[in-house]
């Protein structure tokens, strides 16, 4: 019998080891196609990666020819992209986050309504419509009516994306809290709304404010929505009524013309580092903020 129980043992151990290889190899091959993309964007675009990236506006189709033929680098930056992408997403976030997070509140303290149930729902399916078909809807009911392309359509498209995911975090958040906090909250004479601001929230911060960064590392590159809202400029512009262009657009404006294309590398590979910087916050936070 104590034979029998050392095998069964030994054989456990080597299953156990098995399986925990075979999990690092795919693990690996899953790694490998990021660190190639990366390497990639890395060798091709630090050429342009200089100081004219973040204080110029994009050069045009002339100005980039005339360099490539002396031999130069291409004149020129994306700053009309950075600073449309700092605008498109401000006002997405003053939209998205409030009314992400009140949905997020009442799905949590009334999960088990129809109408909870209804939202849940609902937000699931937002989350898996295609971002083109999303720009398409707000060009209806934004563009149109404004007579125009603007930053403001652009960032209603940004947020009508932003919202399930700001609202699901939201909820599985305050799910996560001990039901004590409100009890107490409550029981020391404070209104049910005073408990939910003044407890509630502060205690789930870090989910809420992770759930947040994800969200918009989430839409930060998008480019179809904003191909039929904001449309794109060739200048800076600051005004939300106005054509805006952004990171993403200016990277598929390069991609369209060959004098411009070794713009695409740099622009991708700057992309990339904000969106990396805020994913690796965003698990900063969490850690920090981890609800116990």
């Amino acid at each position: 019998m104590k034979k029998t129980f050392f095998s069964t043992s030994k054989y456990r151990l080597a299953k156990s080891k098995i399986f925990f290889y075979i999990v690092c190899f795919f693990s690996t091959l899953t790694m490998i196609p990021l660190f190639l993309i990366i390497w990639e964007l890395i060798k091709r675009g630090y050429k342009q990666f200089n100081f004219s990236l973040f204080t110029e506006v994009a050069p045009t189709s002339m100005d980039a020819m005339l360099a490539k033929i002396s031999g130069d680098p291409i004149p020129g930056g994306i700053l009309n992209g950075i600073t449309g992408t700092l605008l498109i997403l401000v006002i997405a976030i003053i939209i998205a986050i409030p009314v992400g997070i009140l949905v997020g509140i009442y799905l949590s303290e009334n999960p088990k309504k129809k109408f909870s149930n209804l939202i849940r729902s609902l937000a699931d399916l937002l989350q898996g419509i295609p971002s083109i078909v999303v720009g398409i809807i707000v060009y209806v009911w934004v563009v149109r009516p404004m007579h125009g392309y603007s930053a403001l359509a652009g960032s209603v498209a940004l947020a009508i994306m932003m919202l399930p995911m700001i609202i699901r975090s939201t909820e599985e958040t305050l799910k996560m809290l001990p039901t004590s906090l409100k009890e107490a909250g409550l029981a020391l004479g404070g209104s049910y709304t005073l408990v939910v601001l003044k407890i509630l929230l502060p205690s789930a911060f870090g989910g809420l404010f992770t759930g947040s960064l994800l969200a918009i590392s989430r839409v930060m590159g998008e480019t179809a929505p904003l191909m039929v809202t904001a449309l794109g400029a060739t200048i800076v512009n600051w005004n939300i009524s106005d054509p805006t262009s952004a990171i993403s657009l200016l990277i598929w404006e390069f991609y369209n013309d060959p004098n411009l294309a070794p713009l695409v590398w740099s622009s991708s590979l700057l992309l990339l580092f904000i969106v990396l910087g805020i994913n690796i916050f965003a698990k900063s936070v969490a850690k920090k903020w981890k609800i116990q």
